[in-house]
């Protein structure tokens, strides 16, 4: 049996490469759209009169939105067809380009980016649950590098890709010159997209979703308050955070509705590889908001020379997602593991010491350091997770890294935003107090880089014969 579900899977493999590409690409261009929506902030701002914290929901909306969507996956796994999820994401994404192109407010614009979160909140676990589905475990780390490349690509043109939009056309044209290409992404897939295992109706635990949801959405207007010092706020958002919690827990407990398995998180393979992998992702998105806004604001640089200087990193990172894989499939998980976490270390260690000091060609030396440490690791905890645990949790467990990925994106934005907008120094230019906080903020993600080592001792002694 065993023989035969490896050959099935070989044979997979080869016909379903074309579905994981168009999956793959309606997940990039999502990701293009929010990557490059982060240069644009500055423009926004001046164009929809509100603030930088107001605004920075651009980002951190989409994000939450799509991880209320992931939150759900392991049960549209087993619910709905991966063609009726792929034509549901790629609709998604191609209503929300329109309202976001055509919104006369930024609340519309906000809409129409929380409608289009809906396309990565369902393409990016439908990609993964296809590889796990085609895909051997000895090729797995190679196919999940191969898509990531393809998906990280977004966040490796959408800095200077927006940045130029802004600069030489309108901020609409981001979304104008998307729509084409999903419509045509659209018509290739629905056509192609095959089911691999089968489908069952069973009820939604719609009590569960809506209890996280609730404390997902509270989480974040927890951490907006703070950051606006809105104590009240804060304050109030963060009890309805606990109750909400606490109403999932006891429903858990009472409930059998499929959502996705809490058991999963007694999986030591599981627990600290997604750890450091939701923390990566929390300084990834934070910094990539941060750096653009910070050589504006700091440098004088312009929305352009913003984006520009995230591209080397974020090219690297689009790259070496393949060899990084390989790198996993042959040599196991402490060199890309370890070695990427060093990297990411030392890269915040140098923003940490010299951030304000090294001016726009320094702080993008740096952040290429970063970029090839977190990408390294990043990809690889999770097909490392998913190589080490057991079978019946993988559904459930890519449900959620991907909404652990969302959410922590969405809290790092706005974490870090409010960091950078934090002191004010009596005395000191507008310019001056956003470096001190910016520096604030690089120490924060050098202090999760020195923790992620901690998780990848604990990950590697719990599956030692597999490391």
């Amino acid at each position: 049996m065993a023989k035969t579900t490896i050959e099935q899977k070989e044979k997979n493999t080869r016909h379903a490469l074309f579905v994981i590409t168009i999956v793959a690409l309606m997940s990039f261009f999502g990701v293009l759209t929010e990557t490059s929506m982060n240069v644009t902030f500055p423009t926004l701002m001046h164009d929809f009169h509100v603030s930088l914290t107001t605004v920075q929901w651009v980002t951190s909306g989409y994000l939450l939105a799509a991880a209320l969507v992931m939150l759900s996956s392991a049960y549209m796994k087993r619910r709905f067809t991966n063609r009726q999820l792929f034509i549901t994401a790629a609709l998604l994404f191609i209503i929300g380009d329109l309202m976001c192109a055509l919104a006369p407010v930024f609340w519309v614009l906000l809409l129409g980016r929380l409608v289009q979160a809906g396309c990565v909140g369902l393409c990016g676990p439908l990609m993964v649950n296809i590889i796990l589905d085609t895909v051997p475990t000895s090729k797995l780390g190679t196919y999940m590098g191969i898509a990531n490349l393809i998906i990280l690509i977004g966040p490796a043109l959408g800095p200077t890709f927006g940045g130029a939009i802004a600069n030489f056309f309108d901020w609409r044209m981001i979304f104008w010159s998307t729509l084409p290409f999903a419509t045509l992404l659209l018509i290739l897939g629905q056509g192609r997209i095959k089911q691999y295992t089968p489908t069952s109706a069973f009820a939604f635990d719609w009590l569960r979703f809506a209890a996280l949801g609730v404390a997902l959405i509270s989480l974040t207007v927890a951490l907006n308050g703070v950051s606006e010092h809105t104590w009240l706020i804060a304050g109030v958002a963060g009890a309805v955070v606990l109750v909400a919690m606490g109403a999932f827990l006891w429903l858990s407990k009472h409930h059998a509705k499929a959502l996705f398995k809490l058991d999963v998180f007694h999986d030591g393979g599981f627990l600290y590889s997604f750890l450091p992998y939701i923390l990566m992702q929390f300084s990834n998105v934070g910094i990539n908001f941060l750096l653009p806004n910070y050589v504006q604001t700091v440098d004088g640089a312009s929305a352009f020379v913003g984006g520009l200087i995230l591209l080397p990193g974020s090219v690297f990172n689009g790259l070496g997602q393949p060899v990084y894989g390989w790198m996993l499939d042959h040599f196991g998980g402490r060199l890309p593991l370890l070695l990427g976490n060093s990297l990411f270390t030392v890269g915040m260690l140098g923003f940490t010491i010299w951030g304000r000091h090294i001016g726009v060609l320094g702080v993008t030396i740096l952040y290429l350091i970063f970029a090839i440490g977190r990408s390294m690791a990043f990809g690889n905890s999770t097909a490392y997770g998913l190589k080490v645990m057991a079978h019946q949790y993988q559904s459930d467990a890519n449900a959620l890294y991907s909404t652990g990925q969302q959410v922590t994106g969405s809290i790092g934005t706005t974490v870090l935003a409010g960091m950078m907008t934090a002191v004010t120094v009596p005395g000191l230019t507008h310019a001056q107090n956003v470096g001190i906080g910016s520096q604030l903020a690089f120490a924060l993600l050098l202090l999760i880089g020195l923790i992620n080592f901690g998780f990848y001792a604990r990950l590697f002694k719990l599956t030692k014969a597999k490391a």
